[in-house]
């Protein structure tokens, strides 16, 4: 299919997990990838995925940038216009977890993934609306958690972080609407990635499955099918919306 056939797309921490599931999904539509990565340790992996999309036929590029940081996500998006010309799909992915009970969560822990999460979306996206509200199109796609709906014990700054992407992505659903711009979130349950193995362990692992009508873990996939709909025409009137990919875990 080429629903997104000459799109150029950002997706933000892609060198594993969703990210990298989601760049290709959008690369086999037809979407030109430019995409970050912070720590060196991932170079290898960004450059082996860099090689993939370009072997699906689209124009790619690794940049190593960190979206937390203000300055870098502006020099990145800026980099990203002259490279491609425009941007016309957003996905704000990064995203990190540092799962304590509050009694014990550090100042640092707390502003560490409050910024990698939730810091990064405000600063991706104050950047791409320049060229969307100028070319009046563009979809933004912001990564939530059904951890953000519902809150879990021990990971109040996670689900912190991903209730704030829900409210900033309904209110940029209606500042820029009007300029053709929608914006939505997606809420992913379980899903199987580096993040997320040790859920599956004992247990605890089957305590989790027991609370999920479908019965097992996402995949990563799963989640990219879901960005492909609201990156595309598919979703042309859905804006401000908080998609729920969790396999009924929020029934």
């Amino acid at each position: 299919m080429n629903l997104l056939k000459d799109k150029v797309a950002i997706v933000t921490g892609a060198a594993r997990g969703i990210g990298e599931a989601i760049a290709i999904k959008l690369a086999e539509n037809g979407a030109h990838i430019a995409f970050t990565y912070v720590s060196d340790s991932s170079k290898e992996k960004a450059d082996g995925l860099e090689k993939k999309l370009q072997d699906l036929g689209v124009k790619a590029k690794a940049y190593q940038s960190n979206a937390a940081d203000f300055a870098a996500a502006e020099s990145f998006v800026n980099d990203v216009v002259k490279e491609f010309g425009t941007v016309d799909i957003c996905v704000n992915n990064a995203g990190i977890s540092k799962d304590n009970l509050l009694l014990r969560m550090t100042p640092e822990q707390w502003s560490d993934v409050i910024n990698t999460n939730l810091t990064s979306v405000y600063n991706i996206t104050k950047q791409v609306i320049r060229p969307m509200m100028k070319a009046r199109s563009g979809s933004i796609i912001n990564m939530s958690s059904i951890v953000g709906m519902s809150g879990n014990a021990g990971q109040s700054s996670y689900a912190a972080s991903k209730a704030g992407i829900i409210g900033f992505t309904q209110s940029i659903a209606k500042e820029l609407g009007g300029r053709n711009i929608r914006c939505n979130a997606i809420a992913p349950g379980f899903v199987e990635t580096d993040m997320t193995h040790y859920l599956k362990e004992g247990s605890a692992g089957d305590a989790y499955l027991k609370n999920i009508p479908l019965g097992r873990f996402g995949k990563a996939e799963e989640i990219a099918n879901t960005t492909l709909f609201l990156a595309s025409e598919l979703s042309s009137y859905i804006t401000g919306q908080v998609i729920s990919t969790c396999g009924g875990l929020n029934i």
